[in-house]
């Protein structure tokens, strides 16, 4: 949670109790809806694990949403917000918490992100990139306490959250009809060769008899 210090500062039993509805009402059941379970509850935020990096990065942006929408009509210095850290990798799973870099780096990243954020590292991003419609901005590399290699890290922006919907295709297909420049692409076939050693059957491999090659144009509307 963003500003836990600051807010408890101020209303103590209100800000913990508004945490606790946050939680249970919007986070919770979000998480088990994206097949996550929470690990631990750390006071001011939680450590979740996924067995998907899709269904991670999914329930981390629609949390997001729901918390937006929720703070729609709450003064801004009393609005609940958190930062949101997603990593991939191997940890060690004991009854009550997982322990590991993995969850480390999570971790880091979370506390790189801004105040209703979400900040992941490069595997999570190369993983969803052309699963997820999301738009991610790339806030490079980052030293980070106990890693020994530097962290190449990608910020989601607000776009994220209006972006993703149920049915990713469809966000997809949309981005697609509204762009004014459709990309042309092309492929070039070199010609197959005759494998057998009848000239009489050269035309299945060179169909053209002319220019050894074919090009195909695409066109993506």
């Amino acid at each position: 949670m963003a500003g836990y210090s600051r807010l408890m500062g101020a209303d103590h039993e209100g800000t913990h109790g508004r945490l606790k509805a946050y939680l249970h009402q919007l986070v919770d059941p979000k998480i088990e809806e994206n097949r996550g379970r929470v690990v631990k509850n750390t006071g001011d935020g939680l450590l979740a694990e996924f067995s998907s990096v899709i269904d991670a990065v999914r329930c981390a942006v629609e949390i997001r949403r729901k918390i937006m929408d929720r703070n729609a009509d709450i003064p801004e210095d009393k609005c609940i917000t958190f930062r949101i850290g997603i990593n991939i990798g191997d940890v060690i799973v004991e009854p009550d918490d997982i322990f590991g870099d993995g969850v480390d780096i999570a971790v880091r990243l979370e506390g790189l992100a801004k105040p209703g954020g979400i900040c992941v590292s490069r595997i999570v991003r190369d993983q969803v990139r052309n699963k997820l419609p999301l738009f991610v901005q790339r806030h490079g590399e980052k030293s980070i306490k106990n890693i020994a290699s530097p962290i190449r890290v990608y910020a989601m922006n607000a776009a994220a959250a209006a972006q993703l919907t149920s049915s990713p295709t469809s966000a997809i297909a949309i981005e697609k009809i509204t762009s004014s420049n459709p990309p042309r692409l092309s492929i070039v076939v070199p010609p197959f060769a005759n494998l057998s050693n009848d000239p009489e059957q050269e035309y299945f491999a060179d169909g053209t008899r002319g220019p050894k090659q074919i090009t195909l144009y695409i066109y993506i509307f």
